[in-house]
C-alpha cells in the first residue's frame, strides 16, 4: 500500500469496535475534516461484547458467535460517519480474539488478544506505523482506562511498536524506520466526569452513572495530569451518529443522552489527552492545556 501523503498523520490504536468513538470520535472527525490522514487500528472484533439490543442476541459468543462479524460492519459504518477512510484490524480480521474480562473463561483462550505474544502483535503494528508514518499516536494509558485486559494489551502493543518502529535494525523488511513525534493517552479528567454526574443528578437521575463518585471511577484521572484538550464540539453530531452505528454496544436513549444538546456537545465534543512523548506546544487554553495534537510538529 502506498504511504499517505497528507502533511499530518495520526494513528489511533484501540481494543474493540466502539472504543474509538467513545474516547476519540470527535477528535477523529475534526482531523479528518481538516485534511489529516487518520488511521485507526482495532485489535479485536469485540466478539465477547455485551449486546444491548435483544434482537441481536443471537450474535452472542454463546449462541451463533457472529458478533465480531457484525461489529466489523458497525465499525465501518461508524467510520463513514466520522469521515475516516483508513481503518484496519491488527494483523488481519479475527487474528486476535476479544479476551473478555480477567477471571472469565474467555480470558484463558490461547487465541485471545490478552494471551497473544507481545512481540508478534507489536510487529503487526510496526508494519502499519512504517507504512503510515504518523507523527501522532493515540492509545490508552497503562491501565487501559478501566482495566480491561484488551485495553491494557493494546496499550502495551502500541507503546512497544512505537519503540520498535524507530529502530532501523528491527525487521527492515517491514519498511524504513519511523520515529513517532508525539504519543498521547486518552484521558478522562475528574472535573468533567463530575460535571456529567452532577448534570444527571440535576435532571433527576439517581442510579447508574449518576450514583457514582468520580473519585471511584477507574478511568478518572486527576486534572493536573491532563495536558491536552481538543475542542471538537462542532463534530458532536458526527460523534453521536457514530455511536448510533455501534448499535449492539451503545444505547444513546435516556440518561446522559437525554440531557440538552448543549450539555451533550460540551461533554462529548471536548476530548482530553495526556501527552507522554513530546512537548506541550502551541496555543494553550485557559487551563494551560494544548489544543492541537499536532502542535509543535
Amino acid at each position: 500500500m502506498t504511504s499517505p501523503t497528507a502533511d499530518r498523520r495520526i494513528l489511533l490504536v484501540h481494543a474493540h469496535p466502539d472504543d474509538e468513538t467513545i474516547g476519540n470520535g470527535a477528535t477523529m472527525a475534526k482531523y479528518a475534516a481538516d485534511g489529516a490522514h487518520v488511521t485507526l487500528v482495532t485489535c479485536t472484533l469485540g466478539e465477547e461484547g455485551e449486546i444491548v439490543l435483544d434482537d441481536h442476541a443471537h450474535h452472542a459468543a454463546d449462541q451463533n458467535d457472529t458478533l465480531g462479524e457484525h461489529r466489523a460492519i458497525e465499525l465501518a459504518n461508524a467510520m463513514v460517519e466520522l469521515g475516516v477512510t483508513d481503518h484496519r484490524q491488527l494483523g488481519h480480521p479475527g487474528k486476535y480474539r476479544d479476551s473478555g474480562m480477567i477471571g472469565t473463561p474467555d480470558n484463558d483462550d490461547l487465541t485471545c488478544f490478552w494471551r497473544a505474544d507481545l512481540l508478534a502483535a507489536a510487529a503487526d503494528l510496526v508494519a502499519v506505523v512504517r507504512e503510515v508514518r504518523p507523527q501522532v499516536l493515540v492509545t490508552y494509558d497503562e491501565f487501559g482506562g478501566y482495566g480491561h485486559p484488551d485495553h491494557i494489551q493494546a496499550h502495551r502493543v502500541a507503546m512497544y511498536a512505537a519503540v520498535l518502529s524507530a529502530a532501523p535494525s528491527y525487521r527492515p523488511e517491514l519498511g524504513p524506520a519511523w520515529d513517532i513525534a508525539k504519543i498521547y493517552w486518552t484521558a478522562f479528567p475528574k472535573s468533567y466526569l463530575r460535571m456529567g454526574i452532577e448534570a444527571l443528578r440535576a435532571a433527576g437521575e439517581t442510579t447508574g452513572f449518576a450514583a457514582m463518585d468520580p473519585d471511584d471511577l477507574p478511568m478518572a484521572i486527576d486534572d493536573h495530569l491532563v495536558t491536552t484538550a481538543v475542542d471538537a464540539e462542532e463534530f458532536y453530531e458526527q460523534k453521536m451518529a457514530a455511536m448510533r452505528a455501534h448499535a449492539t454496544q451503545i444505547s444513546v436513549e435516556g440518561g446522559f443522552f437525554a440531557l440538552s444538546n448543549n450539555l451533550g456537545s460540551k461533554a462529548l465534543g471536548i476530548e482530553f489527552y495526556r501527552l507522554v512523548r513530546g512537548r506541550v506546544s502551541g496555543e494553550l487554553d485557559a487551563d494551560g492545556r494544548e489544543t492541537d495534537l499536532f502542535a509543535g510538529i
